[in-house]
């Protein structure tokens, strides 16, 4: 296909860290287009192990860790399972980034170099346009300015962007902290200012997280707070008031398939019916 066969456009935004209670008490733009029925929010179960890597590729694939072979945050290399990026390609979209730079080694390659990685723009690679930061304190700003600079220029059709500054505060000062809760409050404040241009311009936009933060200032395991995260979904497609409350997150890949009208990957796998072998 060419790269005008693809019309839909999405936006994904990764807030990592960003746990779901805080964001339902300190994001107040996302709820306000919640309370206007102008957006859908549901409560997405991360995946076990619930560490960044991992969940990266969980998102990205819609195949479950023990099968991706991305189980720590210390396994760097590309991801062997076909990601949105590679299915996006097939379909003849563009793809890009702006993110932090595991996601560089998921899906473009590993490991990354600063030097070679920082910026890609390669339409060989799964994510063709690319801004990568190595830096956990990089500013959320800089990062959506980033992202910004990549839509504007090539407007994909699927976008990721990836901030980390709830993560790296959660893990200094803990959830429980003033800074962590201030930190989920200007991420609302930085979707506040982008977001009406980004549905003007004709993107779904979809905003979640990988996994959540506890008193400790720790995630990777069961607790609600590791697992328990929010997602806002501002999409035509979408039904308005589904009733659907609650869903795994292993479900989000095949889920922007559907928003993107693209074919699901092979082996993506709805959550709670997979793993009770009723689809095989």
């Amino acid at each position: 296909m060419s790269n005008n066969e693809l019309t839909e456009k999405l936006i994904l935004v990764v807030l990592d860290g960003c746990r779901y209670d805080t964001a339902m008490e300190q994001m107040g733009v996302m709820n306000h287009f919640v309370e206007y029925h102008q957006a859908e929010c549901i409560k997405v179960i991360a995946e076990m192990p619930s560490n960044s890597r991992p969940l990266y590729a969980v998102l990205a694939t819609g195949v479950p860790s023990y099968r991706n072979g991305i189980l720590t945050n210390g396994h760097v290399q590309r991801v062997q399972e076909e990601s949105l990026f590679d299915l996006v390609k097939q379909a003849g979209g563009i793809t890009g980034a702006a993110a932090y730079y595991w996601q560089s080694e998921l899906f473009n390659e590993a490991p990354y170099d600063i030097r070679r990685h920082r910026i890609q723009n390669d339409e060989h690679q799964a994510i063709q346009h690319g801004i990568f930061y190595s830096d956990d304190t990089y500013p959320d700003s800089h990062v959506f300015a980033d992202a910004n600079h990549i839509i504007q220029t090539y407007q994909p059709n699927f976008m990721l962007i990836h901030s980390m500054n709830i993560d790296d505060v959660g893990h200094k000062f803990t959830a429980n902290s003033r800074e962590y809760v201030a930190t989920v409050n200007q991420a609302d404040t930085i979707l506040g200012m982008v977001l009406p241009q980004w549905l003007e311009a004709g993107y779904q936009v979809l905003v979640t997280a990988d996994h959540g933060m506890d008193e400790n200032g720790l995630h990777g395991g069961s607790l609600a707070a590791h697992r328990e995260v929010p997602l806002f979904i501002f999409s035509d497609k979408f039904p308005k008031n589904s009733g659907l409350k609650q869903m795994d997150q292993i479900e989000l890949a095949p889920l922007i398939c559907s928003l993107l009208d693209i074919e699901a990957g092979t082996n993506m796998q709805i959550g709670t019916a997979k793993r009770k072998g009723r689809n095989g």
